[in-house]
């Protein structure tokens, strides 16, 4: 193969028209709010009214002659968009269970509930006035979805204020938010309040709830709470009087002293995030953890199970955050809260609600996976409804590096193995479609899950396979640091990457992101050839072109690793085991079909060949991929 010298000449070109060093874009611009909200529950009724001033500074070169707000509450009613959505999905069949019993497309958070709610289960947000400025605006209520047509334009780089007026009703829980779950918390409090659609460089999103996650515009928060004293208030943010309040919350040593009346009135400050949420209960435990920088609060119902494992865990999050903070950053607030509630696990910033009644080991997992998208979610904040995977898929990849490297009783031949199978199992099952896909609109929950989560994880570490382990590590730490707080979208941290490692990954990007095809490489034959040296033909199989680790080991025990890098990326990773000889071959050229490895090794000395022996390439047919001589 003489080509190895088309791609260095490229290589050189690109240097010199400056592909490498090329910037990414940290001053791109953000909108930013100012939340003060003061919210009065009645617990009889299960029902709140509140009042809202927001500061909204227009920070875009932009315009606006509209603003949008989210309602998300208005999706748990009979015939919402969100109950229509997954009444439809639920009919698709997806496998069978071991009993040989129909599997369904549920998302058994929601299934056909919403469809029977009466009037006193459902959940609602009623905005009763709007006025900007001290000018009252129309509105128009659409489902979820609150339109502003503005009296007059908000202007670029300026800031106003808008006031308002709502009513809610807490709905039974169902999918994240509303009362009385399943492990008996009384009120879990999320996407509870009128809140400010986000706006971009690529304009409004103003997403309706059907289902997914969330995108929101950093600023600050003020909120007020006023709740029946019996109530233990856990939430985002840092409590201001902790000494009137007490539960937990009050300095030591002081004497709490709660003013007069039958409710408490709760104040909490919060300071560059994109979310607030709350959680109250009667019975909550509420403990504390020192971590380096902050402090962890837990809030948790006592029973047989948690009284043992709720403590356990918060032990367990200093050293998980040891790990955390070397790998993907340092946590940048002062507290952070592990709430029991919700129906699952959701996170927010500076807190997540979760399941608490399981095993301590589940807990921990599920306590680090929320904890976790306070880097993917809280603090770079990718639009998740366009690009699921950088949050939930960086979260799981990060997850499982650090239940991998903190528990003991981890039995995956590497960390993210599950995930993997995980990917495996979806492009067996014909769901599979583009990671491009918008979240809301994937034909299944199973292939939204899987590939959200999932193959969202094999993008990073299959990543590590093509530019080095140590040069991803890098690139995911350069990437928090220069894109904290500015909404990155996959252009931007692939040319992180690009960046960190000097090697070209937009076919990586177009073929794992924008297309379902799939990775198949294997050892077509092994021949001697005409000058007494042996050659390996590799085959690729399938249509995603990929570089190729090769192990050669000899019957003697001895290995050779044998590298052949893709012609798409105009560079090589570094050799990543020093212990191990490796030689560097010609690229591949994508058009190739086959590859001829040309080796020193005679064919008689060769024991095994192995391709991807670190079996980080998603490769989805092994059977092929290795051959005993």
């Amino acid at each position: 193969m003489k080509h190895m010298s088309v791609v260095k000449g490229l290589m050189v070109c690109l240097l010199a028209a400056g592909f490498v060093p090329a910037q990414a874009q940290p001053d791109r611009w953000q909108q930013r709010v100012k939340y003060v909200m003061d919210v009065n529950v009645d617990a009889t009724t299960n029902r709140f009214t509140g009042k809202q001033k927001l500061e909204y500074t227009n920070n875009s070169p932009d315009t606006l002659y509209k603003v949008f707000y989210h309602l998300y509450w208005n999706a748990f009613q009979p015939g919402s968009m969100m109950d229509v959505r997954s009444r439809e999905l639920g009919k698709t069949v997806i496998g069978r269970d071991a009993k040989g019993n129909e599997r369904r497309d549920w998302d058994y958070r929601v299934a056909d509930r919403i469809s029977k709610f009466t009037p006193e289960q459902t959940g609602y947000q009623h905005v009763l006035s709007l006025k900007r400025d001290g000018v009252p605006q129309p509105f128009n209520m659409l489902e979820t979805i609150l339109e502003v047509p503005l009296k007059k334009p908000i202007l670029p780089h300026s800031t106003t204020t808008f006031e308002m007026e709502f009513e809610a009703q807490v709905p039974v829980q169902t999918r994240r938010s509303g009362r009385n779950n399943s492990e008996g918390v009384d009120y879990s409090m999320s996407q509870w309040y009128p809140k400010m659609c986000e706006y971009d460089y690529e304009g409004w999103h103003a997403t309706p709830y059907i289902a997914r996650e969330f995108y929101g515009v950093w600023g600050d928060y003020d909120v007020k709470i006023a709740m029946d004293k019996k109530f233990v208030i856990a939430a985002t943010g840092y409590l201001q009087n902790p000494n009137q309040i007490g539960y937990g919350y009050e300095m030591t040593g002081t004497k709490v002293i709660r003013p007069a009346g039958e409710k408490l009135n709760w104040h909490f400050i919060a300071n560059n995030v994109h979310d607030f949420v709350w959680a109250a209960d009667p019975d909550y435990k509420h403990i504390t953890q020192q971590v380096d920088g902050f402090v962890a609060h837990f809030f948790y119902i006592e029973n047989d199970i948690t009284k043992d494992t709720w403590p356990a865990f918060a032990k367990m999050i200093p050293g998980a955050y040891e790990y955390i903070k070397a790998h993907y950053g340092p946590y940048p607030y002062k507290s952070f809260s592990f709430i029991q509630g919700g129906d699952g696990g959701m996170e927010y910033p500076m807190a997540t609600l979760i399941m608490g009644n399981g095993k301590l080991e589940g807990l921990y997992g599920l306590g680090v996976h929320e904890w976790m998208h306070s880097w993917y979610q809280g603090m770079l904040g990718t639009n998740e409804s366009l690009y699921p995977w950088m949050d939930e898929g960086f979260t799981t990849f990060a997850e499982n590096n650090v239940l991998y490297h903190t528990l003991d009783s981890t039995k995956e031949a590497f960390a993210q193995e599950g995930s993997y199978n995980g990917y495996y199992n979806l492009v067996k099952s014909g769901f599979e479609e583009p990671m491009s896909t918008h979240s809301d609109h994937y034909n299944t929950n199973y292939g939204y899950t899987q590939t959200a989560y999932n193959k969202g994880a094999v993008f990073l570490e299959q990543l590590g396979y093509v530019i080095g382990t140590e040069n991803r590590d890098k690139g995911l730490l350069r990437y928090y640091s220069d894109w904290r707080f500015k909404h990155p979208n996959p252009n931007d941290f692939i040319r992180e990457m690009e960046k960190e490692s000097g090697i070209a990954l937009d076919w990586y990007k177009q073929y794992l992101v924008y297309s379902v095809k799939h990775i198949d490489y294997g050892i077509d034959t092994v021949f001697t050839n005409d000058n007494s040296k042996t050659v390996i033909r590799l085959r690729r199989v399938d249509n995603f072109p990929m570089p190729i680790d090769l192990l050669v080991t000899t019957k003697a025990g001895k290995k050779f690793m044998h590298y052949i890098p893709l012609s798409l990326m105009y560079g090589t990773k570094p050799n990543e085991d020093g212990n191990i000889m490796r030689t560097v071959h010609d690229a591949w050229r994508w058009t190739s079909p086959t590859y001829d490895v040309v080796i020193d090794t005679p064919m008689g000395d060769i024991g095994e060949i192995v391709i991807d022996p670190s079996l980080r390439m998603a490769d989805i047919n092994r059977s092929n991929n290795t051959l005993k001589l």
